[in-house]
């Protein structure tokens, strides 16, 4: 049987958030109805910040910043969708991204309202919140003290000692439907901490992620960090603490690193290292480069 490429899979699975999800997303798109983006919705810095702290709900600036990287075709409605206020006033650096925002204070359920948004963009991928319920991250540092918050999290100097979602929350239904549904599971790039790690303290979800037989491959970034304590991690770090949070050791199957990162202590794992960057934006991921690691890293994973 001939190696499998990502256009063999019927379905590919990728968790994330802000930029980084979206350009895997986009890289990926041609994939369609195929691919599934389970999104990070802890986000509470910018105007999503400002619009939960003054109304609650979810996080809605990751899953516009996948949208905007989706749109295909050119539109009144995706120039409406990416539109943001200028100016000084109460509407200054709001976007009209917060349509989403709009439905879901019409009871409208989130997951509805993003595929009524797609359906709008004319976008393929589905796109999936983490949870449909309110949640906040936190950490605990070395000196016991609690710090709430994505942003408090970034500034943090050194690693904290744990890291909790403020809830119990459960993962929306659709996104373990698509994980146990998956031939791929994608996980990054991304803020490490405050992006990715937040959907690995979802119970039912890091109980999917144990339980399914897809091959698991993390993106890691290509530029150093903002938050010191996150750019101090070790690659090897990195994939423990996933592990140590999925509850399962060796689950993640790959990684793929431009040229600049260490991948010492990783065993038995696939490791693709070679150039990813984009000639534009070199701490994001070249798209047709990205399409290339990964079907790589498929055919070394047999």
């Amino acid at each position: 049987m001939r190696n499998r490429t990502l256009a063999d899979l019927d379905q590919v699975v990728a968790l994330g958030g802000g930029h980084g999800l979206g350009r895997v997303m986009s890289a990926l798109s041609f994939l369609g109805s195929r691919l599934t983006g389970i999104v990070t919705t802890t986000d509470n810095g910018g105007s999503s910040g400002r619009i939960r702290q003054s109304e609650g709900g979810i996080a809605w600036g990751d899953t516009r910043n996948c949208l905007n990287q989706l749109i295909a075709e050119p539109s009144i409605a995706s120039a409406m969708f990416e539109y943001r206020f200028g100016g000084q006033g109460e509407l200054a650096g709001h976007n009209l991204g917060k349509m989403l925002k709009a439905l879901d204070n019409l009871s409208v359920r989130p997951l509805e309202a993003i595929n009524l948004i797609r359906n709008l963009l004319k976008v393929n991928a589905s796109l999936i919140p983490m949870s449909e319920q309110p949640v906040d991250l936190q950490a605990t540092t070395l000196s016991g003290d609690t710090v709430y918050g994505e942003v408090a999290i970034d500034r943090l100097a050194e690693l904290p000692v744990q890291l909790t979602l403020t809830a119990p929350v459960t993962t929306t239904r659709e996104a373990l439907l698509a994980i146990a549904g998956a031939d791929l599971i994608i996980i990054g790039p991304g803020s490490f901490l405050t992006s990715l790690m937040p959907l690995l303290l979802l119970e039912d979800l890091t109980q999917a992620l144990r339980r399914t037989r897809a091959p698991m491959i993390y993106l890691d970034n290509l530029g150093r960090e903002l938050s010191m304590a996150a750019a101090n991690m070790t690659l090897a770090r990195k994939v423990h603490m996933m592990e140590q949070a999925i509850g399962r050791e060796k689950v993640i199957d790959g990684v793929i690193i431009g040229p600049a990162t260490a991948a010492e202590n990783l065993a038995d794992r696939v490791i693709i290292q070679r150039p990813l960057a984009a000639q534009d934006e070199p701490h994001h991921h070249d798209r047709a480069l990205l399409r290339q690691a990964l079907d790589l890293a498929l055919q070394s994973l047999g």
